[in-house]
């Protein structure tokens, strides 16, 4: 076998491997861990901080003289074979053989594995070679791209091969199991690409749970029910609550009432503010960008046929991505605790048939509702808020009387419903108490 060929051979795997270290390398160093070298006086931070700031071109550049020195070696092997072995076809197969088992290792796993190992240290010794070779290579890696993306079905040219969605997600599952992120980190990542598939109905206050107040209302029950619910934006609603007209803000209703004491007896409907109507359709990552350009922070989600659907505020979406908001007030409740005399708090999602089960009934059953929050909102007809009170008849005749407790959570949801017998000789008038 000629000696020439296999060094001419050999000297060009070894460029291939030295190409595939800096492409690991570059690929696992950002333009930040760039600029803290510089910061910390590394010597060819400078350098490095030039080819993080244009990862691409240089990435290129790499992958270019990668692919043509396996090339090259590959022939150069296959013609030192056709000179040693007498039949063609056995000199291919030695060759195939040797390019494929020299490629793997000495191009695919090695030099990989040691640019990721060492990334810093590769990439920046990778600087001092692919800064010159970019300048003297000009626009050629660029060119061969855009032919590469030309002849690729797709939308336009891209400056490199970018990852997709999904390889960059593989990329932040592995950065944590690598410790290189927290778990949470990881979530809130993954949360921001599902944003941009979520509709605006995926993460809205649905009407069935709003608290509305009519236009007819005065500024004073309207600083009642915002105080007593705990929101400090209520939609207002005109002939139904399909009809919302406006939304009036805790903050300007204390601001006329401080102002003059007469504004009390005004109606709700002069310290309201437009709506923002928004369809169920739309995008929620669209939506968080028009809030924040337009400084609003509610807007009323209209279904397909016009009517109300709910309202989704700022912090509903940003909830998709870091999770639900609580604060220092939320506590985990125990599902049924006993009060003495037949009476009992329950969390207000405790279902109906555990709810029989405390008064000794078998079998306990709604066809409307399933919890015990949603059997006070039936007795109520609405949304129930801190202090509501209503009573419900049992199978065998007994009466309870449910009262909702003090909310808790971002959305002001009812957490526990105090449940008791009602006294039949108790005084009339007691068994319900509106909202």
């Amino acid at each position: 076998m000629s000696l020439p060929l296999v060094a001419g051979a050999v000297a060009l795997v070894v460029v291939a491997w030295l190409a595939a270290c800096a492409e690991a390398g570059l690929a696992r160093v950002s333009s930040f861990r760039a600029e803290e070298a510089v910061r910390a006086g590394r010597r060819g931070g400078e350098k490095l901080a030039r080819v993080a700031a244009d990862p691409t071109r240089y990435l290129n550049v790499a992958l270019l003289v990668r692919v043509a020195c396996e090339m090259a070696a590959a022939a150069l092997v296959t013609y030192a074979c056709l000179q040693e072995f007498a039949g063609t076809t056995q000199a291919l197969l030695v060759a195939i053989g040797v390019m494929v088992l020299v490629s793997y290792v000495a191009v695919g796993v090695s030099p990989r594995t040691i640019g990721r190992q060492h990334p810093l240290n590769t990439a920046t010794a990778a600087a001092y070679v692919l800064l010159p070779l970019a300048r003297i290579m000009g626009p050629v890696p660029s060119l061969l791209i855009l032919i590469g993306n030309a002849l690729t079905p797709g939308k336009g040219f891209r400056r490199g091969p970018f990852a997709s969605e999904a390889e960059l997600r593989a990329m932040v599952d592995l950065a944590e199991k690598e410790s290189l992120i927290e778990d949470e980190e990881r979530r809130m990542v993954h949360s921001v690409f599902e944003l941009g598939d979520t509709l605006v109905r995926e993460v809205m206050v649905p009407r069935t749970d709003l608290i509305v107040i009519e236009r007819y209302k005065t500024i004073r029950q309207a600083l009642t029910l915002a105080l007593r619910s705990g929101f400090s934006r209520i939609p207002v609603v005109g002939e139904s609550e399909d009809d919302v007209v406006g939304i009036v803000y805790l903050k300007d209703l204390a601001r006329k009432t401080h102002i003059s004491r007469d504004a009390e007896s005004e109606l709700v409907s002069t310290a309201m503010r437009p709506a923002v109507f928004v369809p169920d359709t739309k995008n929620a990552g669209d939506l968080l960008r028009e809030m924040q350009k337009e400084r609003n922070h509610v807007a009323v989600v209209i279904d397909e046929y016009g009517g109300t659907a709910g309202v989704v505020t700022i912090e509903d979406i940003l909830e998709e991505i870091v999770g639900e908001i609580t604060d220092e007030y939320d506590r985990e409740l125990p599902p049924v605790e006993e009060l003495g005399q037949d009476r009992y708090r329950v969390t207000a999602r405790l279902d109906i048939t555990d709810l029989g089960e405390l008064y000794g009934l078998d079998e306990y059953d709604d066809e409307d509702v399933e919890t015990v929050g949603g059997l006070l909102a039936k007795a109520l007809g609405r949304v129930p808020i801190a202090g509501a009170s209503s009573v419900v008849g049992l199978p065998d005749g007994r009466e309870l009387r449910l009262t909702a407790e003090a909310a808790a959570g971002r959305r002001n949801k009812i957490v526990t419903v105090l449940v008791e017998p009602v006294d039949p000789a108790g005084p009339p008038g007691k068994e319900a108490k509106p909202q």
